[in-house]
């Protein structure tokens, strides 16, 4: 069947490229100004250095990885569509069916491995080399984001073809697992992945200079609450975007985000100020983005009350678990294990309950909550694993960590040479002449 382009769907598609790339520099403003003054523009640009890195990769095989000719059903064929050549004939494309070209349908994807890698960094703030994160994030990308999304999205081991574990365990029908693992958007690919890397880059790399005893508040409240709401506003890029056509369900994605964060910053507000007297503009931001992570491979499976559920849900797991860095002693700085790995994981595995079609709570069976928590396990241990030896590698070699005069005089003026504020720079020269 002939390629038709449909330009209305093509438009939409492009619109939502532009959205989640923009998800990118709203996360440096979201983590910016969670860190202290000293660090922000360093925290801002292993954001921006994840853009430059991913973006080139992207276009030379990790297309080709994510969704070329399946590899035993872990990665994709590198060198099938490197450079992204062949993929001027759009009857090659992603989106065929929706009359969107290739190399859109391409585009957009490319914005998701950008996120994923830039959301690793808020785990590690205030103490690594620019450098070493800049090669951690070719290598990570390359060797654990690539395989993941094919595993999920590509026909991988992960996916609902019929070589993969859904179709093992529950049998297949008309080359489809009988039980279909469902990621919408990217709990297991984006969110959980990230979240993992993070834990196991902090336990790596080690705490902060002064973890636990000394106070580490966010130096801009402001940044990152319009961090937050950059990211809800590029969010329905991500969600509705990847309907793939503006139809039906690109409106039920767009409902089911708006919702579930309403939901979830409700939820960790009101777990705040039960637990601390307090209802913070720090616990809203981040309320919203623990919404956005829950909903994201839930967005087309759950209907709007089945989406507030989850996001109150995950308010709640989320703001809890944000202090379990402080009981088990592992520094992740902005909290990425507690928001995305948890919120990942929440979003994923309730779609076993609340899914419209199979969950359990509309009389579906558990089948559909066996696979959904077969999926999660399995991006766990794939990321976990695969980061460790490539965090440990790096570490052996490069080094992660700046020294501790840098850490202690900031690593903005360490790794960049500049400083986010005058008075900074001033403290810097004075401490200087008094040594």
């Amino acid at each position: 069947m002939p390629f038709e382009l449909d330009t209305g769907n093509t438009a939409w598609l492009l619109t939502s490229a532009a959205l989640v790339l923009l998800m990118t520099p709203a996360l440096a403003f979201f983590y910016g100004g969670m860190v202290r003054g000293k660090s922000v523009l360093n925290m801002m640009m292993m954001s921006f250095g994840a853009i430059a890195v991913v973006g080139i990769v992207w276009v030379l095989w990790g297309y080709s990885m994510t969704f070329g000719s399946d590899v035993a059903g872990i990665f994709g064929n590198p060198t099938e569509f490197f450079g992204l050549a062949p993929l001027t004939d759009d009857a090659n494309s992603l989106l065929a069916g929706s009359g969107v070209p290739a190399l859109v349908a391409a585009g957009f994807q490319a914005t998701f491995a950008i996120i994923t890698v830039a959301l690793i960094s808020g785990a590690i703030a205030d103490r690594a080399r620019f450098g070493a994160w800049l090669v951690f994030a070719g290598v990570w990308v390359t060797l654990v984001y690539f395989p993941l999304a094919h595993m999920v999205w590509g026909g991988g081991l992960l996916g609902a073809g019929e070589n993969g574990i859904a179709a093992a365990i529950y049998g297949v029908t008309d080359g489809i697992a009988n039980v279909a693992p469902i990621d919408f958007a990217g709990g297991t690919v984006v969110h959980i992945n990230a979240g993992v890397a993070g834990l196991v880059l902090a336990l790596i790399i080690g705490k902060r200079k002064g973890f636990g005893k000394e106070p580490m508040r966010p130096h801009n409240l402001p940044f990152v609450m319009l961090g937050a709401a950059l990211l809800w506003f590029g969010w329905f890029g991500f969600n509705a975007g990847s309907a793939g056509a503006a139809n039906e369900v690109a409106g039920l994605a767009w409902v089911n985000t708006t919702v579930a964060t309403c939901a979830a910053m409700g939820a960790w507000l009101l777990t705040e100020r039960l637990r601390d007297g307090h209802a913070t503009s720090l616990g809203a931001a981040s309320g919203v983005v623990a919404g956005l992570v829950a909903i994201t491979p839930a967005a087309a499976a759950v209907n709007p009350i089945g989406a507030i559920a989850l996001g109150a849900v995950a308010g709640v797991l989320c703001a809890l678990a944000v202090g379990l860095k402080y009981r088990f002693g592992y520094d992740d700085s902005l909290d990425v294990v507690g928001v995305h790995l948890v919120g990942g994981l929440v979003g994923t595995v309730l779609i076993g309950l609340l899914g419209t079609d199979t969950g359990l709570l509309y009389g579906g069976g558990i089948d559909q909550l066996v696979i959904q928590v077969v999926i999660a396990l399995a991006a766990v241990i794939f990321s976990g694993v695969l980061t460790f030896v490539i965090g440990f590698v790096i570490k052996v070699t490069m080094g992660w960590r700046i020294s501790e005069e840098a850490e202690v005089g900031g690593i903005d003026l360490a790794e960049h040479g500049e400083t986010a504020y005058e008075t900074i720079a001033q403290g810097r020269v004075i401490q200087e002449v008094r040594a």
